[in-house]
């Protein structure tokens, strides 16, 4: 596929971080041809299934779901992925009404056309909002400019002693998915959206819905909310990316959309990380899943290079990009004569680290898609918060080259590195020590915590490994750092294939292996103490990975578990305060049927006395759900 033909696509798909196969299927006619053909037939959906998904949901690829694990989700969630999602470039090459039926198949129920979420709106919505200064919120992703994840006593609104008596308060439904964001409080108000394309305001108290709107693609990155410098009156601003690779300026009193910008041209471009905003200045990194599309050998492999860029935040308007590759450029063909290109890759999956005063902006990178692999894969990366001018970067596993291609009996697009694929999913954090000198600390799916000095071009300061690492497994989502420690929670999870009268194979998580809590001295990398894992006792499917972001208020930490269990830690000695399994049915704010599950990606949002975090992740072989749950003080 020419660089044309790539832009072209951008205009006719969207993309969509969902959690179907991470294979992209053969097809036997051409794209025009499919969408026209059988438009007045009733599709077969069992034969449809059978020859274009099976080859990966029945066990064969690890990390796709199977059948039976599809049949638990809504049908429009499975529709939507096929449509617009991350099944698109499949769904796109069969007509709308094979979609349905493949949908309304795979789950056994009808696809429901109203949204039910939408519901339980507060008695004075759009209501009022305003931003007070020193207001407690915790705005972003790490709840600071730093990524530290840490709330401070006055804005958490709860002392480590009260933890203990954390009871649920409300709970609201979302759509059933296997990622959402996380939750930002700022104004008295929960900002968080779905990978199904819908973003909600909520009250932060009572859980009303104040309004909620739709995006072209899902929301899996984490809101910010800030205020226009000079507007009067004072102009409040949500900004969001989506996986469309679009980003918004959405009014924060009403949803209403100020503007919409396609931040990337590539066709399977998307955003997971959070923005940042500094001045007049919206900082935003993009990603792409080109990774999956290369595991089809008849697929160009691979054109994707992660870049960051300024916006201006009044329009939208690009102010700087930067690339952590040079372009693509043919390097060889593969075993059936199709052109691979490269270097591609080097994404930025996560939120970035900004530090106004020394003037710079860090980022962590991802894995290359195909070969060469370069020196900005699985890397920290400086720029100049200014200009985005590449100060200085530093890679932790050289020749880390991997497509999904590799995972499948079809390897022909894999690359020749074949690379254990370590990416950096979880965003730097910037620390100050006590002398004043500057340190990042960065988590690797490796197992490994790094500690650099940014004042000396990444030099290693120590490094720390907590866990084996692997493909989902090492540090996962995001750390946290107060004043002296930095914890981290170890995912390490376990998945094995096996075979099942019923359901034939069938991937399963391992309880034998994963998880842990550490705290490390951000100085010297000393290990505090070590908490493993409780273990899953009698359940079956159980893992008790730790692959969630954790998050911390003074003396406790917070950190979610596969096996659905939200426990809190002793800063001083990992010892378990306080524990809450989310596994069950809640009655939901609007009222639709809601339930718990696994923890995993966004982690606890803390702010004015309260707790929120979302439960549900279905996503290899978790427990799935869709609850956005509110814990305060006995309840109150």
């Amino acid at each position: 596929m020419g660089t044309t033909d790539r832009v072209g696509l951008k205009n006719l798909i969207t993309w969509l971080s969902g959690a179907l196969c991470f294979a992209v299927l053969q097809w036997s006619v051409p794209a025009s041809w499919a969408m026209e053909a059988g438009a007045h037939q009733t599709p077969d959906a069992e034969q449809l299934y059978n020859t274009y998904c099976a080859q990966c949901h029945e066990g064969q690829v690890k990390r796709a779901p199977i059948r039976e694990v599809m049949s638990r989700l809504p049908a429009e969630m499975v529709l939507h992925s096929l449509s617009v999602g991350k099944m698109r470039m499949q769904g796109w090459m069969r007509t709308i009404a094979e979609r349905r039926a493949l949908s309304e198949w795979i789950t056994g129920k009808k696809v429901k056309d109203t949204d039910e979420t939408v519901a339980g709106f507060c008695a004075d919505a759009p209501g009022e909002f305003s931003i007070e200064d020193g207001a407690p919120q915790w705005n972003g992703w790490g709840a600071d400019l730093t990524n530290s994840r840490f709330q401070s006593a006055e804005q958490a609104g709860i002392a480590a002693d009260q933890v203990p008596n954390l009871e649920v308060k409300w709970v609201f439904g979302l759509p059933m998915d296997f990622r959402v964001s996380q939750p930002t409080v700022v104004g008295g108000r929960v900002f968080i959206g779905s990978l199904q394309g819908r973003i909600y305001s909520l009250d932060a108290k009572t859980g009303c819905l104040y309004w909620s709107v739709k995006t072209d693609g899902g929301v899996r990155s984490t809101m910010v909310v800030d205020t226009l410098p000079g507007t009067t009156p004072p102009r409040h601003v949500v900004y969001v990316g989506d996986a469309a690779a679009n980003m918004y300026a959405l009014d924060a009193r009403t949803g209403k959309e100020l503007w919409k910008v396609d931040v990337d041209d590539h066709p399977l471009a998307t955003i997971t990380g959070t923005p940042k905003t500094h001045g007049n200045r919206l900082y935003v990194s993009t990603t792409a899943l080109e990774e999956i599309a290369g595991s089809d050998p008849t697929y160009e492999c691979c054109t994707f290079r992660g870049k960051i860029m300024a916006l201006n935040r009044f329009n939208g308007k690009l102010v700087w990009r930067a690339y952590m590759l040079d372009p693509a450029v043919p390097v060889r063909k593969n075993a059936i004569g199709v052109q691979l290109w490269g270097p591609s890759g080097a994404s930025i999956w996560s939120s970035p680290a900004l530090d106004p005063e020394r003037n710079r902006i860090y980022v962590t990178t991802g894995d290359n898609y195909s070969d060469p692999a370069s020196l900005t894969s699985d890397a920290v990366v400086a720029l100049d918060l200014r200009t985005g001018d590449v100060l200085w970067s530093k890679q932790f596993t050289p020749n880390d080259a991997w497509n999904a291609g590799c995972e499948l009996e079809d390897d022909t697009n894999c690359p020749e590195a074949r690379g254990p694929d370590l990416d950096f999913a979880s965003s730097p954090i910037l620390r100050i020590l006590p002398d004043g000198r500057r340190i990042i600390l960065a988590g690797q799916k490796s197992g490994v915590m790094h500690a650099i000095d940014p004042d000396r071009n990444g030099e290693i300061l120590w490094q720390e490994r907590v866990g084996k690492g692997g493909l989902v497994g090492g540090i996962q989502w995001g750390s946290a750092a107060d004043a002296k420690q930095v914890y981290v929670a170890l995912s390490d999870i376990g998945l094995r294939t096996v075979r099942d009268s019923d359901i034939g194979f069938d991937t399963r998580l391992d309880s034998s292996v994963g998880g842990g809590m550490f705290a490390l001295d951000i100085e010297t990398g000393e290990r505090k103490w070590h908490v493993p894992p409780p273990g899953c006792g009698e359940r079956t499917n159980c893992s008790p990975a730790q692959s969630a972001a954790v998050s911390a208020l003074p003396g406790v930490v917070f950190s979610g578990s596969v096996d659905s269990h939200l426990r809190a830690y002793a800063t001083d000695s990992g010892a378990v305060v306080w524990e809450y399994n989310a596994d069950q049915e809640y009655e939901s704010t609007n009222g639709i049927k809601t339930r718990g599950g696994s923890f995993d990606g966004p982690g606890p949002t803390i702010v004015d006395g309260m707790v929120y975090v979302h439960s549900g992740y279905g996503f290899s072989g978790g427990i799935g759900g869709n609850a956005l749950i509110a814990f305060s003080v006995n309840g109150e």
